[in-house]
């Protein structure tokens, strides 16, 4: 009915053999598809020259210190007069070729930070004729004008305006005495220079000041006031004035003034002691 067994074209074993061999190669088609997946998804290890390098940190650029202005300086060609007969000279002006003024700050009535701020940012050096009365109850302050160069004079100790007029040759000695100890006291050094109250001076205060140990009077033709400049002689200033100032509550007002007319006239301001060689 079925015909014979013999003649179909493979056996049993056969058909066995052959899914044997078809499964080996399945099995072994995944092994080597699983191995190719995980050599793909490996990493590899970084190499130095794959390795970020760091960044350099930038060096910063200094910030370069502030420098002081260098004061022109300027050998005199005025000599002070000598004491004669016993009589200290009187200057009003230094007849000079050389492009100088000079500055000169009185009593010290009003004490103000601003007024030694200015002084230091204008790098200008002064002669102090300051009063012990008007100063007596903090002399310390002036010490910061004299670390930026300036020096303290003799303006008495009481401030008689009248003094020329009221007073003898041994009251007005007594005065500029009693200044000249307090000034060494409070400042290390004894004043060379002489201002009067108010600008008046005669013979017997000529003598005055030479007793006191002092070698001139100084008066002025300059001077600036309530803001602005006040001129005895021209409208501008010239080399060798000697300009008056004064430590007052217009303070800043003044000191700009003065600047502007310096910085016009083309004149640097030295100290007057220096000029003068009784520093």
């Amino acid at each position: 009915m079925f015909g014979d067994r013999s003649a179909m074209p493979f056996s049993i074993s056969s058909r066995r053999a052959a899914l044997g061999i078809f499964g080996a190669s399945i099995v072994a088609g995944l092994t080597a598809c699983t191995a190719a997946e995980g050599a793909e998804s490996s990493t590899p290890e970084l190499t130095p020259t794959d390795a970020a390098e760091p960044t350099a940190t930038p060096t910063p650029t200094p910030t370069p210190a502030a420098t002081k202005r260098i004061r022109r300086t300027f050998i005199p060609d005025f000599q002070l007069p000598p004491i004669v007969g016993g009589l200290a000279p009187v200057i009003t002006k230094i007849p000079t070729q050389h492009p100088v003024v000079f500055l000169t700050i009185d009593d010290g009535n009003i004490k103000t930070p601003e007024s030694v701020k200015l002084m230091a940012e204008y790098d200008y050096p002064a002669s102090l004729f300051l009063t012990r009365d008007t100063i007596a109850e903090n002399p310390a302050f002036f010490t910061a004008f004299k670390a930026q160069g300036s020096l303290v004079e003799n303006h008495t100790v009481t401030h008689n305006i009248n003094m020329v007029r009221q007073w003898g040759y041994q009251q007005q000695l007594n005065d500029m005495v009693g200044m000249q100890e307090y000034a060494l006291q409070q400042y290390g050094r004894r004043p060379t220079l002489f201002r009067p109250p108010g600008g008046a001076y005669s013979n017997v205060m000529r003598q005055a000041v030479a007793d006191a140990g002092m070698k001139a009077i100084i008066t002025w033709e300059a001077k600036a006031n309530a803001g602005k400049m006040d001129y005895q002689v021209g409208n501008s200033l010239r080399p060798g004035d000697i300009v008056l100032m004064h430590f007052r509550a217009e303070f800043a007002a003044d000191l700009a003034a003065f600047r502007a007319a310096q910085l016009a006239a083309g004149l640097e301001v030295v100290l007057l002691e220096d000029f003068l060689g009784v520093a």
